[in-house]
C-alpha cells in the first residue's frame, strides 16, 4: 500500500548538521524523516520558497526536458529502505500513453515533484521499517513514533508547505 505525504519540514538535523526532509501522510500525523545532500535540499526549499534562480538549476533542467519530450510526471513514489538508504522511482507517462519508470534517489524525485507538481507516495512498508531503524525509548533514544512537536517548522508557516 502507498501512502500520499507532503513535504512538513525541511530542516537541519542537530546531530549531524545534515539537512532532513520531514514528510507527512496527508490523512494522519504519520511522518518520515529523510536525510538528504546539501544541494538536493537547498533544490527543495528554492522551489518551495518559488525562488527562481536567473539560470536553471539540475531539476529545473530535468523538468524542462520532460516538458519538452511532452512527457507527463504523474507521481513520485519512496519505494524501500534498504541498509539505512532510501530508494524511489518517478513514474512517467509518454505523450503516446506508454509509462515509464525511472529508479531516483528520494531527494531528486522530491524535488523534482515540487517542479512538476505532482504527488508524493511513500510504500507503507518503508514507513514501517523507518520506525524500526530509529531508537527506541529504551535505548536511551527517541521515541519511534514521531510527533509533530520534535520537527519542528523551518520553511514555511505551521501545516503543510505547498506544493
Amino acid at each position: 500500500m502507498e501512502i500520499e505525504v507532503k513535504i512538513r519540514a525541511l530542516m537541519m538535523d542537530p546531530n549531524s548538521g545534515t539537512p532532513i526532509v520531514i514528510l507527512k501522510d496527508v490523512d494522519s500525523d504519520t511522518m518520515l524523516p529523510i536525510w538528504v545532500g546539501a544541494y538536493e535540499a537547498n533544490a527543495i526549499a528554492l522551489e518551495i520558497e518559488k525562488i527562481a534562480p536567473p539560470r536553471p538549476m539540475t531539476h529545473d533542467l530535468l523538468r524542462n526536458l520532460i516538458i519538452e519530450l511532452g512527457i507527463e510526471v504523474e507521481r513520485v513514489v519512496v519505494t524501500s529502505l534498504r541498509d539505512n538508504t532510501f530508494f524511489a522511482v518517478i513514474e512517467m507517462r509518454m505523450s503516446d500513453g506508454n509509462r515509464m519508470v525511472l529508479d531516483s534517489r528520494p531527494s531528486d524525485a522530491i524535488a523534482l515533484a515540487l517542479r512538476a507538481d505532482c504527488p508524493i507516495y511513500v510504500d507503507a512498508e518503508v514507513i514501517k521499517a523507518s520506525r524500526n531503524t530509529l531508537p527506541s525509548e529504551e535505548e536511551g533514544g527517541e521515541e519511534s513514533s514521531l510527533s509533530e512537536e520534535e520537527w519542528p517548522d523551518v520553511i514555511g508557516e505551521a501545516g503543510d508547505l505547498p506544493m
